[in-house]
């Protein structure tokens, strides 16, 4: 990255020990100290799923990572756009995902963009399964807020909450193979 070409084949995997975590910096002392400390104990207690970005030549350098975990939602909580979408119960069910970064080295390379496509197929892959209508993130900040944005998020109303129903991301998934 950093303006060099990608040699290998980038690979998304759940975290293992095998992966070089203290070495990974994105900038977010909270999402740099989650991988270091925090993420290891997440898998092996299932709290959250965690998949981390590596190059095949470089196995054990964690380029990004992302978390998934299951959540509940009230259904005010979600937008009014997207209400026909969720069914009408006390709490809607929804996969969150937790924690996106990119280190820094690779930072502006689309990899963001790759490890969110990767969180929504797999979410999805997952929904019938499970049970969830939707992918809710809580963003850090504005720009955090804006990336998702762009990516077809809808965002609460003053706040850094943002949604996307399985149906949309069905659709999405659909386009992409068509």
């Amino acid at each position: 990255m950093n303006g060099r070409a990608v040699s290998s084949q980038l690979i998304i995997q759940p975290l293992t020990n095998a992966h070089d975590r203290a070495g990974f910096t994105c900038g977010v002392e909270s999402l740099d100290r989650y991988l270091r400390t925090q993420a290891g104990q997440d898998v092996r207690r299932r709290a959250n799923g965690v998949f981390v970005l590596i190059a095949e030549d470089e196995p054990q350098t964690v380029l990004g990572y992302y978390t998934l975990a299951a959540r509940a939602l009230s259904p005010g909580d979600v937008p009014e756009a997207a209400r026909r979408h969720v069914p009408r119960y006390p709490l809607v069910s929804a996969t969150l995902i937790g924690r996106l970064a990119v280190n820094n080295r690779a930072q502006g390379s689309g990899l963001g963009a790759l490890l969110l496509a990767d969180a929504l197929r797999r979410a999805h892959a997952s929904a019938g399964t499970v049970g969830s209508s939707m992918v809710v993130v809580e963003a850090l900040d504005e720009r955090a807020a804006r990336f998702y944005a762009a990516h077809g998020f809808l965002r609460l109303p003053d706040s850094l909450r943002l949604i996307m129903p399985m149906r949309v991301i069905e659709r999405l998934i659909v386009d992409v193979r068509a």
